[in-house]
């Protein structure tokens, strides 16, 4: 049986592993996730909260995944940082400019908010996640803090490069699991 690790020791390993990739690799990883999406039941849905990739933290190319979105007239909706703890969230219209932060993390610079409790699908970043639809991210909290205001049965869906750990040992009652996972070659269901 797998040892279960840290949150931190698993953030370090998989972030080590993910700026490992060929950039070849990297963006056909990305393209199998889209196109493994298009498998979700989540097609009827209209309103999608969307991460624009990190570059210098090679995060899966979610550009695709809009192109996918956009093409089928969703509604998409952007996160923005507010202040150090919290996130804005923008809906994305076609005068909506899109910068990057002082953390390199590609945001709307300004638009229309979107409440969160309207929101039926959230696409979550992730360094990894476990068998029990647990996630490992950067650490500071902000999804956690934004899926508590999102409804309860809006979908939370990672995607992830890898496939899952068995488990990680230092998840807390605040962690809030996913219901899908996306990887290259599967959709994890939890």
């Amino acid at each position: 049986m797998e040892k279960k690790h840290s949150k931190s020791q698993l953030r370090e390993l998989f972030l080590t592993k993910r700026q490992a990739l060929s950039e070849e690799v990297h963006d056909e990883l990305s393209l199998a996730i889209a196109n493994k999406c298009l498998q979700l039941p989540i097609w009827e849905l209209q309103y999608f909260h969307l991460f624009l990739p990190i570059k210098s933290k090679s995060e899966i190319d979610s550009t695709l995944l809009l192109t996918l979105l956009q093409g089928r007239d969703k509604e998409v909706v952007l996160p923005k940082l507010k202040g150090s703890h919290d996130l804005d969230h923008i809906l994305l219209t076609d005068s909506t400019r899109i910068i990057n932060n002082s953390w390199e993390i590609p945001e709307p610079q300004k638009g229309i908010l979107f409440d969160p409790k309207e929101l039926d699908v959230v696409f979550i970043p992730l360094l990894i996640f476990d068998l029990q639809g647990q996630r490992v991210g950067y650490g500071k909290g902000f999804y956690d803090r934004f899926l508590k205001k999102c409804k309860p049965e809006a979908l939370k869906i990672g995607l992830s490069f890898f496939d899952p750990v068995q488990a990680i040992e230092d998840v807390y009652k605040g962690d809030i699991r996913l219901d899908f996972c996306v990887c290259p070659n599967k959709i994890h269901s939890f």
